[in-house]
């Protein structure tokens, strides 16, 4: 059977204190809704509509690749917003999922469980429960003497006999599409908000004799709301929590999981240790038995088998198998490291190949070059690759040993096997096996020194 969606992704999020939209805020690396959109298409959901009001573009922007996007133009209620897609679902014969753009962690296996349970019991429609302590706050779910839901009160519109009730609706429900927005229609604002709530279908069905079953939620936490910055914390650390465990699951040591933060969509292979201080953000892959960190920043990097980063960043760029990088490297958008690369500590590279085997051991700038296998950069090298108006490449070929505190002045070429001497200044390539020196003939003054202090006593 066809299973939709329709996400609940209008609000502006006044607690937030932000101009961004509420659901766009980030949790481990990912705008809240994509993670919601996520947990749906894990689930199964074959049509997804997103139902966006504040900031309606913006959230366009971020999910049209994923789902059908439709206009709450006025926030007016949860079942207000529900009929807004009505239009996309007419002709739509199957369940339809309703969620919220604001819990991030709710998970596929979820959904998966509730949409199975409604059809098992054939409900016209089906309410994912949770059991608390303390439900303040939340709708109350009120059964009848069979067991299934008779209604569903709201915390400011309920009696105290009603708010005794531990169950609560955690705002996701499972419905049969046949006579849904008929249902809607005939909601009225009839509550202290006067708002035109979903809860309130409950009763309509109920009413007509239409079922109204329930699946209890295992574990509260995947349906946190995050409705300030406080909540966005907690659900970014309850999220790197979950994605730790699944990590350390599969081999993964994670030395300490309190102060290591790794986003979604970040693989990491078996034996691969993680150290303290360490951020893996974006689309990076990390092999197997590496160690990251302590320290390190990895942003959308992909890091080879058996390669060693510490205390260092890199982003959008590529480590091969073996490298030891660090500790302070500065690795910029753009690089390929090769195998057994060694990068030094206080060395930036920027949009420049590192050959195999190549060694840039500290204290360097490699930008806008091509360097091969094999090559050993001394200390304080820098390729001079700006003129003020346009970048230029420098090229190393294989084997060069270039001596320190050098300055090569791009475009220049020094060819395979070259030597380079120390404290030179190349501004015209140097052919393979030869020696290049660029620099001014040293001069001694005798006696330079005393007389200088002579001159000092007299003044």
């Amino acid at each position: 059977m066809a299973l939709a969606a329709v996400v609940l992704a209008a609000g502006k999020g006044t607690r937030m204190k932000s101009r961004r939209p509420k659901v766009l805020h980030r949790v481990a690396g990912k705008p809240m809704v994509a993670h919601v959109i996520q947990a749906a298409r894990e689930a199964g959901v074959d049509r997804l509509i997103i139902v966006a009001g504040y900031g309606y573009e913006d959230v366009t922007a971020v999910v049209e690749a994923e789902a059908e996007v439709v206009c709450q133009a006025e926030q007016l209620g949860t079942a207000h917003a529900v009929m807004q897609a009505e239009t996309k679902l007419t002709d739509f014969e199957g369940d339809i999922l309703v969620l919220c753009g604001d819990t991030p962690l709710l998970t596929g296996q979820t959904l998966l469980g509730l949409v199975a349970h409604h059809r098992a019991t054939e409900a016209a429609a089906t309410v994912l429960t949770a059991a608390l302590d303390n439900p303040f706050g939340y709708g109350r779910v009120l059964r009848d003497t069979s067991g299934m839901v008779r209604r569903i009160v709201e915390q400011k519109d309920g009696s105290p006999g009603e708010l005794a009730v531990q169950e609560i609706n955690t705002g996701v429900y499972c419905f049969k599409q046949a006579g849904l927005f008929e249902a809607l229609r005939g909601i009225t604002p009839q509550n202290q908000q006067g708002e035109f709530y979903l809860t309130d279908i409950i009763e309509r069905y109920v009413t007509g004799e239409r079922p109204v079953a329930s699946y209890l939620l295992g574990d509260f936490k995947e349906v946190l709301g995050v409705n300030d910055r406080r909540q966005l914390a907690e659900a970014g650390r309850l999220m790197r929590e979950r994605i730790l465990n699944s990590l350390m699951d599969v081999g993964v040591t994670v030395v300490d999981p309190a102060t290591t933060f790794v986003e979604a969509g970040v693989t990491v292979g078996m034996d691969t240790v993680i150290h303290p201080f360490s951020f893996l953000e974006g689309s990076t892959t990390v092999g197997e038995d590496c160690t990251i960190g302590p320290s390190t920043r990895l942003g959308n990097a992909i890091i080879g088998d058996g390669s060693t980063v510490q205390q260092s960043v890199i982003i959008d760029s590529r480590v091969g198998r073996q490298a030891n990088i660090g500790p302070y490297t500065y690795i910029r958008p753009g690089s390929e490291v090769g195998d057994g690369v060694k990068i030094g500590d206080f060395v930036e590279i920027k949009k420049s190949r590192i050959g195999n085997g190549s060694k840039v051991p500290h204290l360097s700038y490699i930008g806008d070059a091509e360097i091969g296998a094999g090559v050993n950069v001394g200390a304080g090298t820098i390729t001079c690759n700006y003129d003020g108006a346009k970048k230029w490449t420098t090229i190393i070929e294989d084997g060069v040993f270039i001596g320190s505190n050098t300055n090569l002045v791009a475009p220049v070429r020094v060819g395979a096997g070259a030597y380079v001497g120390a404290g030179s200044t190349i501004t015209q390539d140097v052919p393979p096996g030869s020696l290049a020196v660029a620099r001014g003939a040293q001069t001694n003054i005798e006696g330079w020194v005393e007389e200088k202090k002579k001159d000092l006593r007299r003044d």
